[in-house]
């Protein structure tokens, strides 16, 4: 570590880079963790996606993709109603 007025720079050498086991990642003083790119292809998750993170016990985070229900939903009732029937539907509540 090198100290340079309050700030200090932290340097990681290739030997404890080459150390760390593939797959594995740290969480960071930010709570932050880079997920290896081989758990994000197997999982099928691509760059912007939102994920959920919820704790299944000690030492366990399952992350899963945020569902949008607005989107899931949308169009379902395409070809339900005939045309103009939900104006007639209108007319009769107002």
């Amino acid at each position: 570590m090198v100290a340079g007025g309050d700030a200090a720079i932290s340097f990681t050498s290739m030997a404890d880079v080459k150390n760390r086991r593939r797959g594995t990642t740290r969480v960071s003083s930010k709570h932050q963790v880079t997920i290896p790119a081989d758990a994000l292809r197997a999982a099928g998750l691509e760059v912007g996606e939102r994920l959920v993170a919820h704790a299944e016990g000690p030492g366990r985070v399952v992350f899963e993709r945020e569902v949008d229900v607005l989107a899931e939903l949308a169009g379902v009732l395409t070809g339900v109603y005939e045309t103009d029937e939900l104006s007639g539907l209108r007319d009769e509540w107002g």
